[in-house]
């Protein structure tokens, strides 16, 4: 018996472009509507092929890497704006104007030689409801600055996410940075829970901040990930602990009020009632915490990938 060898798969290429200038990478998107590429540890993993067979991409792709207006980070009394080639070992390089809550998401992002490709371009774009920089981003208010040939649009990162991989990007936008304002003052709060400390993909996180007058919740924002098809805050509660006294929060009205913006979902990470209740533990853990001394330890506030 003798055996007909197959025909040779046909390699599957794809146009490629590192373009020097914003110009020439926004010409090369809106003509081709090439995949921009921004460190691209999400990207690779999406459309990795077969083993030895290399990424099967699903047309142009457009490296941004090298683009130089997009890796710069500006700081003014208002804002910090991060450019989307700004990678995310760079970000904690600038840990004298980088927020802390954002210092707190991205030094828990995989592994450092990963963090020396990701950028929080890639990780925002990838619109995974567990993306690790998105709850901070959402606690800031923070808007996603958007390029085309023919304008620039800004949108609040809220409003950027439609969905599970979905976003308001179009096809011949390049994301260009985020706009952060800084929040003033007050208390912190981020935690991210995963299977280990690093290298962990999140079954859930949560970023907190809180102003504090008087011992009474001036103003609050709460936003956890992975509980819901996009992050979210969780308003209902927020609004219920406007004013409030610290020390008398009435915590099953407000856990009430959380959950209802709680819909999460059975998945190879964990379970729907697993993430429903480390979320209202994490809120709750929070409201506890801005009920201790302020010089009390930050243990509780601080990134972690234990269960709260």
């Amino acid at each position: 018996m003798v055996d007909t060898p197959r025909p040779a798969r046909a390699a599957r290429t794809a146009e490629t472009l590192r373009p020097r200038s914003l110009e020439e990478a926004l010409e090369f998107r809106a003509r081709t509507r090439a995949v921009p590429f921004a460190g691209g540890t999400d990207l690779m993993v999406k459309y990795r092929g077969y083993t030895g067979t290399g990424m099967r991409l699903p047309g142009p792709v457009l490296f941004l890497d090298a683009v130089e207006e997009l890796r710069e980070i500006e700081v003014t009394e208002d804002r910090i704006t991060i450019g989307a080639g700004v990678t995310c070992a760079q970000m904690l390089e600038k840990d004298d104007v980088l927020p802390e809550l954002l210092r707190r998401a991205v030094e828990l992002i995989a592994s450092p030689a990963l963090r020396t490709r990701a950028t929080m371009a890639g990780n925002v774009a990838n619109a995974s409801p567990a993306g690790d920089t998105i709850p901070p981003l959402f606690v800031h208010e923070a808007e996603v600055v958007l390029q085309s040939p023919e304008r620039e649009r800004r949108l609040p990162v809220g409003d950027f996410l439609t969905g599970p991989g979905a976003t308001a990007l179009e096809e011949n936008e390049i994301i260009t940075g985020f706009v952060v304002p800084p929040l003033a003052g007050g208390r912190l709060y981020y935690r991210k829970v995963g299977t280990r400390r690093a290298n962990a993909l999140s079954k859930l996180s949560a970023a907190g901040w809180a102003r504090l007058e008087g011992g009474r919740i001036a103003e609050l924002r709460f936003a956890v990930g992975a509980v819901a098809p996009t992050v979210v805050r969780l308003r209902e509660a927020e609004k219920l602990l406007a004013g409030a006294e610290v020390t008398e929060i009435d915590m099953q009205a407000v856990l009430e009020a959380a959950e209802a913006s709680i819909t999460p979902i059975d998945d190879q990470r964990s379970t729907a009632a697993y993430r429903r209740q480390v979320a209202l533990n994490s809120l709750q853990e929070f409201l506890r915490m801005l009920a201790a001394p302020a010089s009390a330890p930050a243990s509780s506030a601080h990134p972690s990938s234990e269960e709260p």
